[in-house]
């Protein structure tokens, strides 16, 4: 569809003795004091894998994505655009109530009533369409400023979610209303009083050609969706950036057009530096291809070093991977590690490098199966989407 403008279209080039130290381009924000974390997410472990930058954005640490394929949930970042619901909105989880509208038969059901319809479970990447922004960041000088979120590689994870297919929804209320262009929707946050709703309400659009593959999640990684992660309901958009999966989703709409929402119409659009967001401007929905080098992060012996990271391929599966220990001079082919949980997952890639004493930049290279490459560079953009050149997120490492 002409509307659908993919992210990968707008990437482009723009210790002690017998130890190893790595420190990637994150290191700083990890050294920073924790914050204690608000009560909706009590339950993660701050001090030792978070980095919190404020109540609503909660960083998993490079040093904890591990080398397994699922992200576990405590570990898991977090951004909110608003407050977080009440924890009550838990109490009754099937019967949390979803409005179904551009359909033939129009309707409200409860999670109840979906679980009757259909079953899917598939493992996507969650990643925030900020992920790496502090790498853009590093790149403004003078007086160029952009906002947000200094995220560095932690604004993303790997799960699995369970749920029904919307598609198995839709077709059971007699398929999609004529003219239907569009999947929209709602989430369910509780929105100051006295304000116009559309400034602040969570509601997305995307394109209608993604109804084979959104799921309505009330399951992730095996357990019921915890409050900070969207429960009782989400819907899930694979291969789509975080925001356009809608926590606390209340309502999903067959729509002829994109919604006029803030988030949609103004935000989360791709401009340059110093222009505002408009609706004649690429919106923030395909991840393009990405990958980053996630250990080694500590001490190791020096001689045979096992390099791992993690690389997908947004809405296509990931190919292959490079990895360069002398930042991009060179490369080697990197082995994908475990089973691959299909085309919107991850893979984890690792390669047996012997490194003798030294300094080595360690960077990683993916590629997906249409030919997409990752690049060195990102082209800059005013609010920092949408990161994915490999020479950023370089890994310093020395083997002493």
């Amino acid at each position: 569809m002409t509307e659908m403008l993919t992210m990968k279209r707008r990437s482009f080039l723009t210790g002690s003795a017998g130890a190893v130290v790595a420190a990637g381009t994150g290191g700083l924000a990890e050294a920073k004091e924790t914050k204690p974390l608000p009560d909706y997410v009590a339950w993660k472990d701050a001090d030792a894998t978070l980095i919190v930058h404020s109540d609503k954005t909660l960083e998993t640490k490079r040093s904890e994505f591990g080398t397994s394929i699922i992200t576990p949930e405590e570990k898991l970042y977090i951004r909110n655009n608003v407050n977080t619901p009440p924890e009550s909105i838990l109490a009754d989880r099937d019967g949390w109530k979803v409005e179904i509208s551009g359909v033939k038969e129009p309707r409200t059901l409860t999670v109840a009533e979906l679980k009757t319809l259909g079953l899917v479970t598939a493992a996507t990447v969650l990643q925030c369409s900020g992920n790496g922004r502090k790498y853009f960041k590093d790149q403004l000088t003078g007086d160029q400023k952009m906002s947000g979120t200094p995220w560095t590689v932690g604004a993303a994870g790997c799960v699995i979610w369970s749920g029904v297919p919307l598609k198995a929804v839709v077709d059971a209320l007699g398929g999609p209303a004529e003219g239907a262009r569009f999947i929209t929707g709602t989430g369910g946050e509780e929105l100051p009083a006295g304000l116009d709703p559309k400034l602040l309400v969570v509601e997305r659009s995307v394109p209608i050609s993604n109804l084979d593959n959104v799921i309505l999640a009330w399951e992730m990684n095996g357990r019921p969706l915890s409050l900070a992660h969207g429960g009782p309901l989400r819907m899930v958009v694979p291969g789509y950036s975080g925001v356009n999966n809608i926590k606390y989703v209340k309502a999903v709409a067959m729509t002829e057009v994109e919604t006029d929402a803030k988030i949609q119409k103004t935000s989360y659009r791709v401009h340059a530096l110093g222009e505002k967001g408009s609706p004649d401007q690429p919106s923030v929905w395909e991840q393009p291809v990405k990958s980053w080098i996630t250990t080694p992060h500590e001490a190791a012996k020096a001689g045979q070093v096992q390099i791992a990271g993690v690389a997908f391929g947004g809405m296509n599966a990931c190919k292959s991977v490079e990895v360069s220990v002398d930042g991009g001079q060179t490369w080697q082919e990197a082995e994908f590690i475990g089973p691959d949980l299909g085309r919107f997952a991850w893979r984890v890639f690792a390669l047996s490098a012997d490194l003798a004493r030294g300094t080595y930049t360690l960077v990683s290279r993916a590629t997906d199966t249409e030919g997409n490459v990752q690049p060195e560079e990102t082209e800059m953009n005013g609010a920092g989407y949408g990161h994915n050149g490999w020479r950023a997120p370089a890994v310093k490492l020395t083997v002493a």
